[in-house]
């Protein structure tokens, strides 16, 4: 009779234990395995806000509004300062002033000088920082105006090859009267402060019409001329 009751309390111990053996596993699997957080390697990174390209303020400014803005140079030799003729040139002063009010003229240099005759400036590609946008400016042609401004001293011109529509960036300013230029060329400005610098420009040593020393534009700016700023 011993034998057989504790044959029992050993069966019984040997349940229990299996039963809780199994509720463990049972518990064990029924938990989720956590979610991987692995980056992918190759993983696209967050796009950068794109910067809007700089509009040129006059693209589509009247005559009215172009005639009221004058330009200043602040360069090595001294500072330079002109009006502006739409009347006669109107696309000629539009791209002059898109170029200074972008900053495009800035740090460039009076890359030609010609004694005695002109002096001249504008070209992009003699900036200290060049950029693919200024060199696709810099191809950019604008159609002949001769209009009837006179090429007398002091008078701004736009330069250009013997191809008709030419003229790019490039500009010159007179030295002295240049009567055969008069129907040609467009003129667009005149210096109405500063020829003295113009005329130490043009003196300064060449070599076959290259400045030996180009005098650098450090800033050029526009604004309402002073005269109607008074008024």
């Amino acid at each position: 009779m011993l034998k057989v009751l504790i044959l029992i309390i050993f069966c019984s111990v040997v349940f229990v234990v299996n039963a809780s053996a199994q509720k463990r596993s049972t518990d064990t699997k029924a938990q989720p395995l956590p979610p991987k957080t692995t980056k992918k390697a190759n993983q696209r990174p967050a796009a950068a806000p794109s910067k809007p390209s700089q509009s040129e303020p006059f693209e589509k400014a009247s005559v009215e509004m172009m005639e009221a803005q004058c330009v200043k140079f602040e360069a090595e030799a001294g500072e330079i300062e002109m009006e502006m003729f739409p009347k006669s040139a109107p696309e000629s002063v539009r791209g002059f002033l898109n170029l200074v009010a972008t900053g495009a003229l800035d740090t460039t240099t009076f890359s030609r000088v010609v004694r005695g005759f002109i002096v001249q400036g504008g070209d992009l590609f003699t900036r200290q920082k060049m950029t693919p946008e200024l060199d696709k400016r810099a191809r950019r042609t604008l159609p002949d105006e001769p209009g009837l401004i006179k090429h007398e001293r002091g008078i701004v011109s736009m330069a250009r090859s013997n191809e008709p529509n030419s003229a790019t960036t490039n500009f010159f300013i007179l030295i002295g009267d240049a009567t055969h230029l008069n129907g040609t060329f467009a003129a667009f400005g005149r210096v109405t402060r500063g020829m003295e610098v113009v005329d130490a420009i043009n003196k300064m040593p060449v070599e076959s019409e290259k400045p030996t020393k180009p005098v650098r534009i450090t800033k050029a700016t526009v604004a309402p001329c002073p005269a109607l700023q008074k008024s």
